[in-house]
């Protein structure tokens, strides 16, 4: 799919790298360009065998090739120059002041490689007061509102963060999706351009696609939270041995939820006599769910719920997943063998596509792996 098309990759953390990663696994030649250091995320986790070789980097950089380089050397500065002008995307992280200061600005690299699509992911978009601000997954989370979703929910008043990097790879796929854009107008015009993709614009447009709710309006008669989502009641159910998550999404799916559970004559309750009152009352009406979902097992309620139409799932441990059987079914964990680090899990980009099926990627690289090599390509291009 992305065959023939180089990117030279200075992220580092998250944001970056997932963007890369799924560019990686569409085949583009990714060059993951690191500090002598290497990228930081290279540490978070226990290697088995190489140091800067931890699960994290494992699951997030294969299918590239590494070059550590000091950009502060001349010498490595000039080594990133020649790359550079293979490019046909050019992908970092570092802040504005900073690139320009080590010669790497969009101005900079146009007359290395005119038609170059130089993508810069940022904290914060420019032109704005936090522009030239530092940003991680938590204070995007805070800045945006996402870390009040909980206290909705539960009434625990505490802020809390979501306990997953959702800012961070959230961005990385607006950042994938700008470069395969800025890709295709390159490909139709011949152009190249200056892309910009600010973490916390790119998050609070996620989050905001429901929860801006009635503030969507100048003169909002409803506040912003999307109700449904952060209704207290509105959480796995209690089984005999464990939880379940049933839907009842629709009028009908309702309906047949309380059919399953044998209690049908709940929906007769002037509290719930139509579509609009169970709407209206739908935390009393999940508390009625609630009240009745220990008396099964959640096998049970998952094969009676789902035959009679309504949306149900056992809730699994992140532990548990790599024994789902349907994940085992659709190919999404593979088994591979890293030449340093043995027997490893990779999960392959879940989407399929029919007329370019994806090849197996290169495993995760060494730090420096690639370095020799490709400083030999570009002495014999020069």
């Amino acid at each position: 799919m992305l065959e023939g098309i180089r990117i030279v990759d200075m992220t580092s953390i998250v944001f970056g790298p997932y963007a890369t990663q799924m560019l990686a696994d569409m085949g583009a030649d990714v060059i993951k360009v690191e500090p002598p250091t290497g990228d930081q995320m290279r540490q978070a986790g226990r290697p088995r065998a190489t140091p800067r070789m931890g699960p994290v980097h494992m699951t997030l950089n294969r299918g590239k090739r590494s070059i550590a380089l000091d950009l502060k050397a001349p010498s490595d500065a000039a080594t990133m120059r020649r790359l550079l002008a293979t490019a046909d995307v050019f992908i970092h992280n570092v802040r504005g002041a900073a690139i320009e200061r080590l010669g790497f600005g969009y101005a900079a690299i146009r007359t290395i490689r005119p038609d170059v699509v130089y993508v810069h992911c940022t904290g914060f978009g420019s032109g704005g007061p936090y522009s030239a601000l530092q940003a991680y997954d938590d204070v995007i989370q805070a800045a945006s509102g996402a870390a009040t979703l909980l206290p909705r929910a539960d009434g625990d008043p505490r802020p809390r963060y979501i306990p997953s990097l959702i800012a961070d790879k959230v961005a990385g796929l607006y950042g994938a999706q700008a470069v395969l854009a800025a890709i295709v107008h390159r490909l139709r015009t011949g152009e190249g351009q200056f892309v910009e993709v600010p973490m916390f614009e790119s998050f609070a447009h996620f989050l905001l696609q429901e929860h801006l709710f009635g503030a969507v309006f100048e003169d909002p008669i409803e506040p912003a939270g999307y109700p449904r989502q952060v209704d207290p009641q509105r959480q796995p159910f209690p089984a005999s041995d464990g939880y379940v998550s049933i839907v009842p999404y629709t009028p009908d799916t309702v309906v047949r939820t309380f059919e399953v559970l044998g209690a049908p004559e709940v929906l007769a309750e002037a509290r719930f006599a139509t579509p609009l009152d169970r709407l209206r009352n739908i935390t009393q009406l999940y508390a009625e769910i609630a009240a009745r979902t220990p008396a099964r097992r959640c096998a049970e309620w998952v094969e009676r719920m789902n035959a009679a139409g309504v949306p149900c799932m056992k809730v699994r441990d992140l532990a548990d997943l790599r024994e789902d059987p349907h994940l085992a079914a659709t190919g999404f964990f593979r088994s591979r063998e890293h030449a340093s680090e043995g027997g490893y899990v990779e999960m392959p980009l879940p989407i399929r596509f029919a007329a370019t099926p994806a090849m197996p990627a290169a495993p995760p690289p060494v730090l420096d792996e690639h370095g020799p090599a490709i400083r030999a390509e570009l002495a014999g291009q020069s």
